[in-house]
């Protein structure tokens, strides 16, 4: 039998098999909160030993997309409980992603009395959409406070409890793709001139205090992060910093014990490639779990299993159309695709509605 489909330890938990399914936006959460129809998709994908849900906003401020669903109120932590109940009746696990999507966003996709905000007051280039107007520009982001700073970092934790309330076996924070707790690692959009900004140890600050402070109230095998060097995403890039600044995170992280690190290449979506060298110090400075995304295919995975260089594979977009994508890996039957215009589309369309092989 292959490594892919073996037991794994992750923390205290034991996963029935290395598979993940990585996170991805799917937009169907009418008034932020998800409901029936985003219950049964996880629960159709529950072959996967780890699922990692959508990107989910610790923060009414966090929510820069349309339909994303957030966990910060008690209507929304009492839906993703049907979520978890059914994926666990399934005997896989479920971690939330708390993504904030800090200057990635529009006021129109915002609650009443929100806002943009970001580490610094740099717009990003690019558009969102609106359900309310369509596409829209990024609008400039308001530079957070040392208020909003510490007031973030409590939405997170009160989301990362919130998220235990619920039923996960833990929280993975978003800290790549160009969202908020990225958006501090990167020069181009922190150019705050407090200990949040400039050096490295400056830039890093913020995700670690985030880290720490949710670790502190969950437990740190319950803390986890994703991150994305070298990535080319809502407008920030790699910079000459990056493997500097992301091997001395890895080794802060790994200090402070959180369970996995999930390390995510996007050059098979046209981005730069990940530098070998930062993965390898990546993975000799954390001691803890690392799972390894980016167009992903069996045998690529079983050899980075194999290798050492991975715990777990996560694999994301072959799950969009493929519920049972374990058992099709298992018995080689050909992967379905997916349709690219229902992929942020509300309803059932292009979400549930995809059939197993068998």
């Amino acid at each position: 039998m292959k490594s892919l489909f073996s037991e794994a330890k992750l923390g205290n938990l034991t996963l029935k098999n290395k598979v993940v399914m990585a996170p991805m936006t799917r937009s169907r959460s009418i008034g932020n909160v998800p409901g029936d129809i985003v219950a049964t998709y996880y629960e159709q994908r529950a072959e996967a030993g780890l699922i990692i849900t959508e990107g989910t906003s610790p923060s009414p401020n966090g929510l820069g997309y349309a339909r994303i669903p957030g966990i910060f109120s008690e209507e929304q932590t009492k839906a993703w409980k049907k979520v978890t109940d059914k994926v666990h009746a399934k005997g896989s696990k479920i971690f939330v992603q708390l993504m904030h999507t800090g200057r990635i966003g529009h006021e129109l996709n915002l609650p009443k009395g929100a806002k943009v905000l970001g580490p610094s007051a740099i717009l990003a280039k690019g558009q969102m959409w609106t359900d309310a107007d369509g596409m829209k520009d990024h609008p400039t982001p308001k530079e957070m406070s040392k208020e909003e700073l510490k007031q973030t970092i409590d939405e997170f934790v009160n989301a990362s409890k919130n998220a235990i309330k619920a039923g996960f076996d833990g929280v993975e924070l978003h800290a790549a793709n160009g969202y908020l707790l990225e958006q501090f690692l990167h020069p181009s959009s922190n150019q705050r001139t407090d200990e949040y900004g400039g050096s490295i140890e400056n830039r890093i600050r913020f995700i670690i205090e985030v880290a720490k402070a949710v670790s502190t109230a969950i437990g740190k095998d319950k803390t986890a992060i994703r991150l994305s060097p070298y990535g080319a995403f809502n407008d920030l890039f790699p910079f000459p910093e990056t493997h500097d600044e992301y091997s001395l995170l890895a080794e802060k992280l790994n200090e402070i014990g959180i369970v996995y690190v999930h390390l995510v290449d996007h050059s098979s979506m046209g981005a730069p490639t990940v530098e070998p060298e930062t993965v390898k110090n990546i993975r000799n400075a954390f001691k803890g779990t690392l799972i390894l995304s980016g167009g992903y295919d069996v045998d690529r995975a079983e050899k980075d299993l194999t290798s050492g260089n991975a715990d777990l594979v996560a694999f994301g977009k072959p799950f969009l159309a493929n519920p049972d994508l374990v058992t099709r890996f298992q018995k080689n039957i050909p992967l379905a695709s997916f349709d690219q215009t229902t992929l942020y589309t509300p309803g059932e369309k292009g979400y549930t509605d995809y059939p197993k092989a068998s």
